[in-house]
């Protein structure tokens, strides 16, 4: 097999964020390249030599788990950073908008007696979804990566998304539902803004913890790879 064929093989084999698994298939063809030009200057054919460092370097059903575990911390990594970010970014936009509003359009609203649970229920799924984010992109990032199973932790990280984003939106719709704003409120554009938001962030959290998810249960070496 020469290097072209490889990388295109190991490119199919892998599964992740495209910028991600680009790199570490231009990364795996320029260690080739490298390694055939040194069996070529050595006197060996293009081709005997392509030939012998992609024997040399293993085939695709060895190498393929080890760029897969990566390509699945990358993207728990990218879902922990997100989280870290949208979560606070969320908070804070519905902060200003709270502490904005004339206080005779909340405060003296008769509320039901569950509103400052609920509100505070929210408070504490926000918190640990930001936390749990940071937590995870501090384990898995490079550096200071210091778990045996990275996979685990992309896999809890999607899996909790999937069970609080459900409880975070419904506690978030009985809240401004329990509010009771005038319409002229809800229909503002800071209110409308704020509601774009907030599921455009969702949207994006509950795709990418879908991926997480998917890249996580993969089973190594693909069944084709296992096959041959």
């Amino acid at each position: 097999m020469l290097i072209d064929d490889y990388a295109a093989e190991l490119r199919r084999a892998l599964s992740g964020p495209y910028g991600p698994k680009r790199d570490l298939v231009v990364e795996a063809r320029h260690s080739l390249l490298d390694c055939a030009e040194a069996y070529q200057a050595q006197g060996l054919r293009r081709t005997e030599a392509e030939r012998r460092a992609v024997e040399e370097f293993g085939p695709v059903r060895d190498v393929a788990p080890g760029y897969q575990e990566e390509l699945t911390a990358s993207a728990g990594r990218r879902l922990g950073l997100l989280l870290f970010v949208s979560v606070p970014a969320t908070v804070l936009a519905w902060g200003l908008i709270w502490s904005f509003q004339p206080a005779e359009t909340w405060v003296a609203a008769d509320r039901p007696e569950w509103f400052t649970t609920a509100s505070r229920l929210l408070d504490v799924v926000q918190l640990a979804f930001g936390l749990y984010g940071g937590l995870a992109l501090l384990a898995l990032s490079r550096p200071a990566r210091w778990i045996p199973r990275p996979r685990l932790v992309t896999r809890s990280l999607g899996l909790s998304v999937w069970l609080l984003l459900p409880l975070n939106t419904l506690l978030g719709l009985l809240i401004s539902h329990a509010s009771q704003l005038p319409a002229s409120t809800l229909s503002s554009t800071p209110v409308v803004l704020a509601n774009v938001l907030t599921y455009a962030f969702a949207g994006t959290q509950l795709y990418c913890a879908t991926r997480c998810v998917m890249l996580s249960r993969k089973a190594w070496p693909p069944a084709a790879a296992r096959s041959r």
